[in-house]
């Protein structure tokens, strides 16, 4: 990939077919060859099964209509106090969103699918300490309330594409009226994804509001909690269902879920070596909106429009949503330990376990590899088939190896010793 950067790049930019790669600046095309070679090599890497999860993929081109980036370093850019000025293109006017707190050393500038232009810093922070919490807060998600906590506290999602789903029935049955290839159908297309002067764009629109309530929820409950107990929910199979997918995938539970690890892991950036704050996980055994938080007992199934109801054996009145939340917390929360600065130098958390050893703490039990002269009874002899097969006994049927070492049918030479030793 050094040879293309180095001799092949000067070359293609003096011929006739490929000038215009002159017009942008060296560091965006070395930077493109650099993301080129990163991709096939994990690419490689997953063929061989170096790298863990799922298998990478080999890159692609990238279409027109798709969003692109192009990533400068030290040198292609430079930051003012209104604009930012890009190498072969000039100054640009910006709207900041937050400070630098220091001088960046690359900027990546990305243009997304509602044609938008963002500009993405790469700066150097210094870790800030934020002082130790010892709340817990189990989360609980429902389609009427988003987030029902187990203190009572119930957050309504603000539902984007419910509110604008009208609006956009509109716009897209008027693009598919419009014929393939033509401008028409451009502009119609241009009004469902992106702005086209002051009207409003939709998908972008839609996208916006939920990513934006998500991550300013998220962020507070990181920030306010030191253990998160989320259910584990299989969204995959529940907008399998045709009434509720639509609703389900308004909400966002996936990307909540993936904004509190996000939001946690921004956060843990400013920390010492001590952990903070966790984000655990359980997929329920029994439905949690079913068990009495209270006494343990199971309730029995109940139907949707049941938000309300009374336990048999200890007579708590119960709120469906937040009895969930509390049972959440008690089992996703058991056994977590941390160390808190206190007058005996540890503490446990509110409702959880004080073992530093217990299920769920911070040591990590080590697999062990069993020996290899490790005796062990065969399945024959435990279960009283010594002289004959299980699988046919019953049936008035020898087995293919008889005692004694006789082959009666062709088979693997293992197993006849095996069974010879054993019989």
């Amino acid at each position: 990939m050094e040879r293309y950067k180095n001799s092949l790049l000067p070359k293609l930019k003096k011929t006739r077919e490929r000038s215009w790669l002159s017009r942008v600046s060296h560091i965006a095309l070395q930077q493109s060859l650099n993301d080129l070679d990163q991709a096939y090599q994990n690419f490689f890497k997953s063929c061989k099964r170096e790298l863990k999860g799922k298998p990478v993929k080999p890159p692609k081109f990238k279409k027109r209509r798709n969003a692109q980036s192009a990533r400068f370093t030290t040198g292609g850019f430079k930051v003012r106090k209104n604009s930012v000025y890009i190498a072969k293109i000039g100054f640009i006017k910006t709207a900041w969103s937050r400070k630098l707190p220091s001088k960046p050393s690359s900027a990546t500038v990305i243009k997304d699918l509602a044609g938008r232009y963002f500009v993405s810093f790469v700066v150097e922070i210094q870790p800030e300490l934020l002082p130790q919490i010892g709340e817990t807060c189990g989360i609980d998600l429902r389609i009427i309330n988003v987030a029902t906590f187990d203190d009572g506290q119930k957050v309504k999602a603000p539902k984007p594409l419910k509110k604008n789903l009208k609006r956009l029935r509109k716009r897209q049955k008027s693009l598919s009226c419009k014929q393939k290839g033509s401008n028409r159908r451009e502009v119609a297309r241009q009004k469902v994804a992106i702005h086209v002067g002051r009207r409003p764009k939709q998908h972008a629109k839609i996208k916006d509001t939920r990513t934006d309530f998500l991550h300013k929820l998220s962020t507070k409950v990181v920030k306010e909690n030191q253990l998160i107990a989320l259910e584990d929910l299989n969204v995959n199979g529940l907008i399998k269902n045709r009434k509720f997918s639509r609703a389900i995938s308004d909400l966002g539970w996936r990307e909540f879920t993936y904004c509190v690890h996000a939001a946690r892991t921004d956060i843990s950036r400013r920390k010492s070596r001590e952990i903070r704050s966790r984000v655990s996980h359980y997929r329920p055994l029994e439905p949690t909106s079913q068990i009495c938080s209270c006494c343990g007992e199971k309730g029995g199934k109940k139907e949707l429009s049941v938000r309300e109801w009374t336990c048999l054996w200890c007579s708590a009145i119960h709120d469906r949503d937040i009895n969930a939340a509390n049972n959440t917390l008690k089992v996703a929360g058991e056994g977590f330990w941390t160390r808190l600065p206190s007058a005996n130098g540890a503490r446990s958390l509110r409702g959880q376990s004080e073992t530093l050893n217990g299920r769920g703490g911070l040591r990590k039990t080590t697999a062990k590899v069993a020996a290899a002269d490790e005796a062990s009874t065969p399945y024959s002899l435990r279960h009283g088939f010594a002289n004959g097969d299980p699988y046919k006994k019953g049936r008035g049927e020898e087995s293919p190896y008889r005692p004694g070492g006789e082959d009666v049918k062709s088979g693997s030479g293992a197993y006849r010793d095996f069974v010879n030793k054993w019989t």
